[in-house]
Order: structure tokens, then C-alpha cells, then sequence
């Protein structure tokens, strides 16, 4: 049985998403954050060194690191679905795209995230920072065009990855200069598997 150590409010959403587009069996081992410092519990130690969510048992496999999970599991229980395989027509495209989720795209909005609680001190940073952002967004608002998914016809693990990035933007605001990333990811949220991670995960608020 596939087991998900699965924080609230955090990127292992997206491990209870493409379980569920997979069609697959798995436990939730759920953890709160702290009410007051928002930071994982420290029982999350006991599962892996870092203290971070997701972790993701499969039998003797431990494996940490979202977009390593997401990797896994297309290759592991993917079927030939959720992403091309190496050598394949878009195996490149989908292989950036699941690396600048995380690799790219999520650094400025954390620096955000955290400058933000320096108040003016961190004030000659903003404008960098949101250079940064709009820099990001624009590059995968031009790379999606008017298409369903970032890679292919069909949904793969590039875009349960990118997803989380898009909420981030639309909790900070600045998903809104991009209309077309904003219909996708309203089109990515109104998926019956989405709906049903979300029953499985329990309440989602990024930001909170």
C-alpha cells in the first residue's frame, strides 16, 4: 500500500492529485502545521531528516522531494500515461518542465514570502523579486498559448507540478495579468481527481 505523509496547506497535495488522476490505492498519514509559526511538526523528523512534506512510502521505498514523487509514480504506475518516456517525442519538454516548478519558478516566490516579513528592510529587494515572478509566469504563459496542457494532449506530471506554482500566483495576485494561466488552472481545479484529493486531504488554503 502506497502511504503519503501528507502536510495541510502544502506541495504533497499535489501527491494526493495524481494518485487520484492515477486511479490508485494509498493512505494519508496526515501532520498540521503549527497554528502560530505555520512550520511543519517536528514528528515529520521521525519520517525524514528534513522534517518536510511530501514523503511517499511504496513498500521499502522512501522517497522524499515532490517532483521526484511525481517522477516516480508516472514511471513506476503510469502505464505509458502522465508523461512520455525517455526518448519519446516531448520526453525533453515534459523533464523541464517538471524541474522548473520547483527549480525555477517557485524560488521568487519565497524570497517573496520571506522579505515580506522584513518589512522595509526588505524593500530594495522587492522590485527584483517581482521581476522575477513576472518573468516566470510570462514564460509559461507564452509557452501554454491557447493549449490544454504544457506538454501533449493529455494531462501529465508537468502539470500537477506547475499547478502549485499557479495557486502561489493567484494568492499573491499575480496570475492576474495572465488570463490564459488563470483559465488553466481553474480548468486543472475543476478535475473530478482534483476535487476528490482535496476530500481526501482536507481543507486547502495556500496563505493561510
Amino acid at each position: 500500500m502506497i502511504r503519503v505523509h501528507h502536510l495541510n496547506n502544502s506541495r504533497s497535495q499535489r501527491i494526493l492529485w495524481i494518485l487520484e488522476e492515477m486511479g490508485l490505492e494509498y493512505e494519508i498519514v496526515p501532520y498540521q502545521r503549527d497554528k502560530e509559526t505555520r512550520l511543519a511538526p517536528e514528528s515529520l523528523k521521525q519520517v525524514h531528516p528534513l522534517g518536510k512534506s511530501p514523503v511517499l512510502e511504496d513498500g521499502d521505498l522512501k522517497i522524499a522531494e515532490s517532483g521526484a514523487i511525481v517522477d516516480y509514480l508516472v514511471r513506476t504506475y503510469g502505464g505509458g500515461e502522465f508523461g512520455p518516456g525517455a526518448g519519446a517525442q516531448g520526453y525533453n519538454a515534459y523533464m523541464e518542465w517538471l524541474h522548473f516548478a520547483e527549480g525555477s519558478a517557485m524560488l521568487p516566490f519565497m524570497l517573496a514570502l520571506y522579505t515580506g516579513r522584513l518589512g522595509e528592510a526588505a524593500t530594495p529587494l522587492g522590485p527584483r523579486i517581482q521581476s522575477e515572478i513576472a518573468n516566470h509566469l510570462s514564460y509559461m504563459a507564452d509557452r501554454l498559448g491557447d493549449r490544454d496542457f504544457f506538454v501533449g494532449d493529455q494531462l501529465t506530471g508537468a502539470d500537477i507540478m506547475l499547478v502549485f506554482v499557479l495557486e502561489v500566483a493567484a494568492v499573491s495576485g499575480a496570475i492576474g495579468a495572465f488570463p490564459n494561466l488563470k483559465a488553466y488552472l481553474e480548468r486543472m481545479q475543476a478535475r473530478p481527481a482534483y476535487g476528490h484529493a482535496l476530500e481526501r486531504g482536507g481543507p486547502y488554503q495556500l496563505g493561510a
